[in-house]
């Protein structure tokens, strides 16, 4: 019966891994005057050998990381050990009337797989990646789309030194917020990008008043640039989760200047937030 079991679990394990190169299975050597100790990196759930002239006994009530192996004069057999996790351990047992090693301590490397394998569903991979590359190109298509119109939803500007920061438009379209952006550089030098990034000012009540900023991330940028040249005007769209916000809120967009000081904030009001093209 022991024999029927440990070859149906080699079986399953030979099929499930028969697209891989064969494993070749190190030796472990024991006999019947010394306990031969093997240490597993999680705990052990499952210990069986291939012919009774070989035992591997282990704490079957409480799981323990530690086995210990004997064996009998006879042919050499396999022993196979299946961990909590469901890592799989395979050997080859010999009996050698002369021991020179007692103790193997199991790395998770050596384990020859998995109880239940994970493999990638490449269906899945490819159903996300078509999905991502669908999403992709709707946006630059609707990015372009919305830098040709001429639509604007109100005046939403700030000026330093020659440097103008403006939301000319926000459009609400399946899932997100689109702004569309406008940086005008009418100074004499090029105006070279730290970073442009949106946040959400909460205002703190209290005696102690004081501003909570929160991020928000864009999950697509259009035509977003390193610089802009002196008397050049760049326009962007940056794609965001649609979110609202209450009245005492508002949000954030800061343009931050590399090596300078010509650093903008433009306050957005929650109306225009709230209520997009």
């Amino acid at each position: 019966m022991k024999n029927l079991l440990l070859t149906s679990i080699f079986l399953s394990i030979s099929t499930l891994t028969k697209a891989q190169t064969p494993i070749a299975l190190d030796t472990i050597y024991a006999n019947d005057q010394k306990n031969v100790a093997l240490f597993f990196p999680e705990p052990i759930r499952q210990g069986i050998t291939g012919s009774d002239n070989f035992v591997f006994t282990y704490n079957r009530e409480k799981e323990q990381y530690f086995g210990l192996l004997q064996a009998k004069p006879g042919k050499e057999s396999n022993l196979l050990v299946v961990n909590r996790n469901g890592s799989v351990f395979s050997y080859i047992v010999r009996y050698k009337k002369q021991l020179t090693k007692l103790n193997y301590f199991v790395s998770k490397s050596g384990s020859i797989g998995n109880e239940k394998p994970i493999f990638a569903d490449s269906a899945k991979v490819d159903e996300s990646k078509t999905a991502l590359e669908n999403n992709i190109y709707y946006y630059q298509k609707f990015c372009s789309y919305l830098l040709d119109r001429k639509q604007r939803i109100g005046r939403i500007k700030k000026r330093n030194e020659g440097i103008v920061l403006s939301v000319e438009n926000i459009v609400f379209d399946k899932e997100e917020l689109y702004f569309v952006i406008q940086i005008e550089n009418r100074s004499t030098l090029d105006y070279y990008l730290n970073f442009l990034k949106l946040s959400v000012e909460t205002r703190q009540k209290g005696k102690k008043k004081s501003l909570q900023r929160l991020y928000q991330k864009p999950i697509f940028k259009y035509n977003l640039p390193s610089k802009v040249a002196e008397n050049q005007t760049e326009r962007l769209v940056y794609v965001l989760p649609k979110f609202s916000i209450s009245n005492d809120r508002r949000a954030v967009l800061e343009l931050n200047e590399k090596n300078g000081e010509k650093n903008l904030k433009l306050k957005i009001s929650h109306r225009f937030i709230n209520n997009p093209n």
